[in-house]
Formats: C-alpha cells, sequence, structure tokens
C-alpha cells in the first residue's frame, strides 16, 4: 500500500512564500534534493507533517539564484551548500554558508550542466527485413520416419 504523493511545481518567487506557510502548517523539512537537467536543475524540497510528504518543486537556469529557507528550516544550511558545491547552483543568504568548501572534490561542481556529460537516447536499429521466398528453387521437404507415407 502506498499513499498519494503531494508534488507542487512552483516557480522560485513562489517558494519564498510556500515554505514559511508550510513551517506554520507544522510541516518539518525532511530533505533537498537536487537533479541536473540538459537545461537546468531541478529541486525538491520534501516536507513532512504526520506521516504525510509534501513536496516543492523547482527548477532554476545556470546561473539563476535561489532564496536560502535556513532562515526558518535551519537544517536545509547542509543541503543548500552541498547542491551549491556540487550544482553550482547559487544560493542566497544561507545562515552557514561554507562557501564552496563544504566538500573537497576534484572537480568543481562535479554535477553541473558543465560536468556532467548526457547521454544521447538509443537511435532505433534498422529492421531488416525478411529474404523472400524463391520460387525458382525446389523447397526441401521434411523427411518421414521410415514405413509413414504421406
Amino acid at each position: 500500500m502506498s499513499e498519494p504523493q503531494e508534488i507542487m511545481a512552483i516557480g522560485k518567487s513562489d517558494l519564498v512564500e510556500v515554505w514559511p506557510t508550510s513551517f506554520a502548517e507544522g510541516y518539518r523539512l525532511v530533505q533537498i534534493g537536487c537533479s541536473t537537467l540538459q537545461t537546468g536543475y531541478e529541486l525538491n524540497y520534501s516536507f513532512d507533517k504526520d506521516y504525510r510528504f509534501k513536496n516543492l518543486r523547482v527548477t532554476v537556469a545556470p546561473g539563476e539564484d535561489l532564496p536560502s529557507i535556513s532562515v526558518i528550516y535551519s537544517n536545509a544550511f547542509l543541503y543548500e551548500n552541498e547542491i551549491h558545491d556540487l550544482f553550482g547552483v547559487v544560493i542566497k543568504d544561507i545562515t552557514v554558508d561554507y562557501r564552496g568548501t563544504l566538500y573537497r572534490t576534484a572537480v568543481k561542481t562535479p554535477f553541473s550542466i558543465e560536468n556532467v556529460k548526457f547521454q544521447e537516447p538509443p537511435k532505433p536499429k534498422p529492421q531488416a527485413e525478411a529474404p523472400a521466398p524463391q520460387k525458382d528453387k525446389p523447397q526441401p521437404q521434411a523427411e518421414l520416419p521410415e514405413g509413414k507415407k504421406e
């Protein structure tokens, strides 16, 4: 049995209006996840209240900044620093800002659009046509067991 998950796609300006409401309603921050898209980044903010999840989904373009939610959800500073360091998403006004030093990585922002190699979808294989039966050649006949007649 699974319960339905509420996912609300919102704009980054709506984020400032929605998360204070979530806090006032008693929702706790569960996680902030980030994914690299071909044209930007998708951030999913997951909140929980009484074992019911509410997810806010925000899409941002490269170079676009987001407001921090760490002012109210203090544990958000770790997620936000991680997203900044690994994806390169600029998050403004993080309460505890590591300024790009939370992680030491060999490649700066390893999951940014510049560093992620997107695979092209596989091309469909051309379907080979079945060879047409030849009319000139007699087709071999299956041999019948001894003593059997057609």
